[in-house]
C-alpha cells in the first residue's frame, strides 16, 4: 500500500494545478511500485486530474472521472460495433473492460471494423482489443475473452460488470444477452447497425424493450445481411452507446430506456420508438 500524503506531496510538487503530466504518472508508478492502472486510480484519489482526461473535466468532474476508472464494462462483441465501443471506453476512462468474442478477422471486415488491419486477420477480435487499448490508454485493464457468450456464461462473463454492452451481431443471442442481463440485474446497452441505419437503446433489469423489438424475428441474423454496413455506421451508433454507459455507470442525464432510437444517416433523420 502506498503512502497517500507522499504521493500528494510529490503531485502538488510536480503538477500543473491539479492536472498530471504522463511523465509525472510514470513516476508515480516508479516510485510507488505501482502499475499504470493502480497509479492512474492513486493520482485521481488524491485528488488530481492526469492530464489525458484534461478535455473531460468541463463535462467530468476528477470524482466522477474516478468513477470511471472504477467501473467494469462488458463488450459483447468486438467487430463493428464492438470495436469503436472499446476504443471510446478507454478513451474516456473506464477502467475495466471485459472483451468478449470467439471470432478472428476476416477480410470483409476492414472496411469498417476499427480492431481490423491486413495484418490481423486470422487473429483473434478480443486480443486486438486487448494490445489496441495498452497502446491507447495502458491505465485501462482489459481481460480478453475468446469464448461466445451463452446464458450458460453469463454469470462467469459478467461477475463484477457494472454495464453490458451488446455488439453482437445475431438476434437470438441479443435476446438471450437481454435476458441474462436482467436476471443478474445489469443494465444492458443494445445497438444495432444495417447500412445506413442503425438503433441504439438502454435496458434495465426488468425491461422488455429487446422482446418487443425482436419477439417476432424468425432470422438469427438482422436486415443487415441485406444492407450490409459501411464504414461510418458502427462509429456512429458505438458513440451513442458509450453516451449511455456513461450516463448509467455516472447516474447523469437521461436514457434511452423503454424507447429504441432510430438513426437514418442516409436522410439524417433520427425518431424514438417508445415501449
Amino acid at each position: 500500500m502506498y503512502d497517500m500524503d507522499a504521493l500528494r506531496a510529490l503531485l502538488a510538487e510536480r503538477a500543473d494545478g491539479d492536472v498530471v503530466a504522463w511523465a509525472d504518472h510514470a513516476e508515480v508508478m516508479r516510485r510507488f511500485g505501482l502499475d499504470c492502472p493502480e497509479a492512474e486510480g492513486a493520482i485521481l484519489s488524491a485528488g488530481f486530474l492526469p492530464a489525458r482526461y484534461r478535455r473531460n473535466r468541463q463535462t467530468i468532474s476528477i470524482e466522477l472521472q474516478l468513477r470511471l476508472h472504477n467501473s467494469t464494462v462488458a463488450v459483447v462483441g468486438c467487430g463493428g460495433l464492438g470495436g469503436y465501443v472499446i476504443e471510446e471506453l478507454a478513451r474516456l476512462g473506464v477502467g475495466h473492460l471485459v472483451a468478449i468474442d470467439h471470432d478472428v478477422f476476416e477480410e470483409h471486415n476492414l472496411n469498417r471494423q476499427l480492431l481490423s488491419s491486413p495484418a490481423a486477420i486470422g487473429q483473434s477480435k478480443a486480443q486486438a482489443a486487448q494490445r489496441r487499448v495498452a497502446e491507447i490508454n495502458p491505465g485501462v485493464v482489459v481481460r480478453p475473452v475468446e469464448v461466445a457468450f451463452s446464458p450458460q456464461t453469463a454469470a462467469a462473463l459478467f461477475g463484477g460488470v457494472d454495464v453490458v454492452v451488446d455488439a453482437a451481431d445475431n438476434v437470438p443471442i441479443r435476446l438471450q444477452l437481454a435476458e441474462a442481463c436482467s436476471q443478474l440485474k445489469i443494465p444492458l446497452v443494445h445497438g444495432a447497425i444495417a447500412g445506413w441505419y442503425g438503433h441504439v437503446c438502454t435496458v434495465m433489469p426488468g425491461d422488455e424493450t429487446l422482446r418487443h423489438l425482436y419477439g417476432r424475428w424468425s432470422e438469427p441474423k438482422g436486415v443487415e445481411v441485406v444492407l450490409g454496413n459501411p464504414s461510418f455506421t458502427p462509429a456512429v451508433v458505438a458513440s451513442f452507446q458509450v453516451a449511455e454507459v456513461c450516463k448509467i455507470l455516472l447516474e447523469q442525464g437521461c436514457l434511452l430506456r423503454h424507447q429504441i432510437l432510430v438513426i437514418n444517416l442516409l436522410d439524417m433523420e433520427m425518431d424514438h420508438i417508445r415501449f
